[in-house]
Formats: C-alpha cells, structure tokens, sequence
C-alpha cells in the first residue's frame, strides 16, 4: 500500500477515536434520584415540583426548591443563576447538576411550562371554536 493512504487511514482512525471520546465526555445521563445521590459527575435529574414551598431570591439569583419524581421519591434542590421566568408554572423540571452533602446542587434548570397552545389544542379535539 502506499505511505499516503496508511498515513490518511491513521489519522482518519485516531479523529474518529478523539471524536467519540469527546462525545462521551461532554453527555450528562438521565438519572433517578437514587442514584443522583452516589453518583460522581455532572448527571440529570427530571421530576415535578413537590410544592409551592420555595425559596426565590432574584437579587442573589438563587433558588430552592424540592423535587418528586414518579416514584414519590423527594430531593431537595438549590441552584444558583438566572432564574427562569416560568418556574412558578412548571410542570416538570430538569436539574442538571450532582448532590452535594444534603441537597442536590444544580448549574442548569430546564423548565416544562404547561403550553398556551395546549388549551387551543383541546378545544380543537373538542369542535370548540374561539
């Protein structure tokens, strides 16, 4: 073979391989709250609210808040950042973050609002008109 196709067919093989890596690395698994609490590095956490019972302090930029997932299983939550404008509507929330002493430490929150298209929805299925 020539020098120029194995040299092409190495290179190719290692970008593929660093590639790959890279992806791995850079993905946070979805995970119960059980495992949350043992786990090592950055993971997901999707639940609901478990109340209304929250701490929103907009000036520090920091909230606590409780999580129940469908198990009933319930985690404590603080997260320190902007804090999304719909959260008081959320139907689910995703913490992206790891547990910390007593409390999971959040560095991202993605917030599933109920969606004003959702009602427009099911007057729709219904023959309802607006």
């Amino acid at each position: 073979m020539n020098l120029k196709v194995i040299v092409a067919i190495v290179l190719l093989a290692v970008a593929t391989g660093v590639g790959v890596t890279s992806f791995k690395k850079t993905m946070t698994p979805y995970i119960g709250f059980k495992e949350a609490r043992s786990a090592s590095g950055l993971v997901q956490v999707n639940g609901k609210l478990a109340d209304k019972d929250y701490v929103l302090k907009p000036e520090e930029q920091f909230l606590q808040f409780k999580l129940r997932d469908e198990a009933g299983d319930v985690m404590p939550v603080e997260y320190r950042g902007v804090i999304p404008g719909n959260f008081d509507q959320a139907v689910s929330v995703v913490a992206i973050g790891k547990f910390q002493g007593d409390h999971f430490e959040a560095t991202q929150l993605l917030v599933k609002c109920p969606s004003k298209y959702q009602a427009e929805a099911d007057k729709a299925a219904k023959g309802v008109t607006s």
